[in-house]
C-alpha cells in the first residue's frame, strides 16, 4: 500500500479518538494522567457529530468535511463523513473497511503493521490503557479536569514518518477537539458535539 494512502487511513481514523465523549463524570480531586485515563475507560458506546478542518500543502484552500463517530467497546470503531461526500471507514476487531465512491476495501490488520500499530494505539485509549499507550506514544497532560489537554508523541520511527503529534483536548471524559500535525507539513483539526440518546416515545 503506497505510503500515501496508509497516511490517509491513519489520519483519518484518528478521527475516532474522539468517540469518548459521553457520560460526563464528577469532579475529583486529583487529577493526572492515570485519573484521565480511569476516566475514558469508563466510556462504554458514544455518538457525536464532527467537523473536521484539513490544511494540506498542496491545496490553496482548506479541506472541510464534516460527519458522525460511533464507538462500541471495545473493538468497534466508526467514521462516517456526510460531507462533501460520502465515505466510511469502520474497524471491526482485526479488519478495517472503507468505503468509498461506491467501493469497498477490506483490510487485515495483520498485513499492514503501521496502521495496526496507529489503531492499536486508538483502542488503548478508548480502553484508558496507559501501558498500551506508552509503547507507541509519549505522553503528557496539562490543564485540569474541567479543561485539559492530552499531547501524544510518537516514539516508533515509522510513526515518526507519518504523524508529528496529536493534541487531544476535552473535559471530563468529553473529548472536544483533536489536532494532528503530519510529518509532511499538513494538519487537521477535527471539533466534535456528543449527539444525545434520544429517549423513548411513551406509547
Amino acid at each position: 500500500m503506497p505510503l500515501t494512502r496508509k497516511r490517509y487511513l491513519m489520519i483519518g481514523f484518528t478521527g475516532l479518538l474522539l468517540c469518548l465523549f459521553s457520560f460526563r463524570c464528577h469532579a475529583e480531586s486529583t487529577w493526572d494522567l492515570d485519573q484521565l485515563m480511569r476516566v475514558l475507560a469508563n466510556t462504554q458506546s458514544g455518538h457525536a457529530s464532527f467537523i473536521e478542518r484539513k490544511n494540506i500543502a498542496v491545496l490553496d484552500k482548506q479541506v472541510e468535511s464534516s460527519g458522525e463517530l460511533f464507538y462500541t467497546a471495545p473493538d468497534r470503531l466508526e467514521k462516517r463523513t456526510l460531507k462533501p461526500k460520502p465515505e466510511s471507514m469502520l474497524l471491526e476487531k482485526d479488519k478495517l473497511i472503507v468505503e468509498q465512491r461506491g467501493k469497498k476495501h477490506v483490510l487485515s490488520l495483520q498485513s499492514y503493521p503501521e496502521i495496526a500499530a496507529f489503531i492499536d494505539s486508538i483502542r488503548g485509549t478508548l480502553a484508558g490503557d496507559r501501558k498500551a499507550l506508552d509503547k507507541s506514544y509519549k505522553l503528557s497532560l496539562t490543564g485540569i479536569q474541567e479543561d485539559w489537554k492530552l499531547s501524544l508523541l510518537p516514539s516508533q520511527e515509522k510513526m515518526k514518518k507519518v504523524v508529528s503529534s496529536i493534541l487531544i483536548s476535552g473535559a471530563d471524559n468529553v473529548v472536544q477537539t483533536i489536532e494532528i500535525k503530519q510529518a509532511d507539513g499538513d494538519s487537521s483539526v477535527m471539533t466534535i458535539t456528543p449527539i444525545p440518546d434520544t429517549p423513548a416515545t411513551p406509547e
